[in-house]
């Protein structure tokens, strides 16, 4: 099967406290020339950046609903969709909260515990195709959509955790 990102380029990721970043994004035409490049863009981006597991179009500057996840390298994983794009996300099901620890390339410096259902039905449509799609996502797949439709909301894993307590100096390995 081909993979229906190629030609995506890598686009700088914006940093907390941008405004882009604290500002609900726009729904979008999921079949827009300029959507399924972004969607290109996205996934282009994740794939160069060490660790990342999805990225949203507003950590490229663009306050559009449109976000990409690719779980399957992680070792947190159990099951998994492969590499995809959505637009226009929502959170139709969701169950079973636990709390786990979150970083973001947007936030670079810290981690934090963030509770997130670990099962969770999500819909929303295809960039290319506009095709409306039902994905049911547990455990690390699911915490990771939560943080990307987030990220489309103008929410950071900083606004979900319990407190300072809760946060932590991201550990670098050399």
């Amino acid at each position: 099967m081909s993979d229906p990102y190629v030609g995506g380029r890598v686009l700088d990721v914006v940093r907390a406290p941008a405004a882009v970043l604290s500002t609900p994004s726009s729904d979008v035409d999921p079949t827009a020339p300029e959507i399924v490049q972004l969607a290109a863009d996205l996934v282009a981006t994740m794939r160069v950046s060490p660790g990342c597991v999805g990225l949203a179009a507003p950590q490229v500057g663009v306050a559009a609903r449109v976000f990409c996840v690719d779980v399957s390298a992680h070792p947190k994983t159990r099951e998994h969709h492969g590499t995809f794009v959505l637009c226009n996300a929502e959170v139709v099901e969701a169950s079973r909260n636990e709390r786990a620890r979150e970083g973001c390339m947007s936030v670079p410096d810290l981690t934090g515990d963030v509770k997130r259902a670990t099962r969770l039905v999500v819909t929303g449509q295809v960039p290319g195709t506009g095709e409306h799609v039902t994905i049911t996502a547990d455990a690390f797949e699911a915490r990771a959509l939560q943080h990307e439709i987030d990220h489309c909301s103008g929410l950071l894993f900083l606004d979900r955790v319990a407190g300072a307590h809760a946060l932590h100096q991201r550990q670098t390995y050399l």
